[in-house]
């Protein structure tokens, strides 16, 4: 990866993963790891080893999604799929509102201070309760930088850097 360029994204991007068979039809149960969890509506293509195949169906089950995959009609054919991902190829990404980002868009940006000094590169963001956390990989090791207006002051895709405001405490 060339850094100061938006990072590629992977040609595939992951929008569930199947955990388990449900039932004997073919049905899985599926982590939804997307937050458009609309994509697995009947009629809609998802795709499993870059194989596309219809949802048939969907409903909802506590905090996963059973889903009846086109093609996988037994409980045998699911249990292959243990642990498989459910992706979308990259140019079905859905846009997202002003100042909001995919995660595979900052990982590689290069953070700076206001003042201009290198931090290191995001490698990783962790989701919190209350706002996300980029991992940091710099000379001095890992900074943890949270993700809130008071700390980051912008984010140039084109540049390949976000800026952040130290605060008080913040590279202690």
């Amino acid at each position: 990866m060339v850094m100061g360029k938006e990072p590629a994204p992977p040609e595939f991007l992951i929008v569930g993963r199947i955990v388990a068979p449900w039932g004997i039809r073919g049905e899985v149960k599926v982590e939804v790891v997307t937050d458009f969890p609309e994509r697995f509506a009947p009629q809609k293509a998802v795709y499993l080893n870059a194989r596309q195949l219809e949802i048939e169906s969907c409903r909802p089950l506590k905090q996963h999604l059973v889903v009846k995959l086109a093609t996988i009609d037994s409980v045998e054919d699911t249990e292959k799929l243990r642990g498989q991902d459910l992706t979308i190829p990259r140019s079905e990404l859905y846009p997202l509102p002003e100042g909001q980002y995919y995660a595979f868009q900052l990982i590689g940006l290069k953070v700076v201070t206001t003042e201009g000094k290198l931090l290191g590169h995001i490698t990783e963001i962790m989701t919190t309760g209350s706002n996300d956390v980029y991992i940091v990989e710099g000379k001095k090791g890992e900074i943890l930088i949270p993700a809130i207006e008071d700390v980051v002051k912008s984010i140039d895709l084109q540049k390949g850097r976000i800026v952040i405001e130290a605060i008080e405490g913040l590279l202690d």
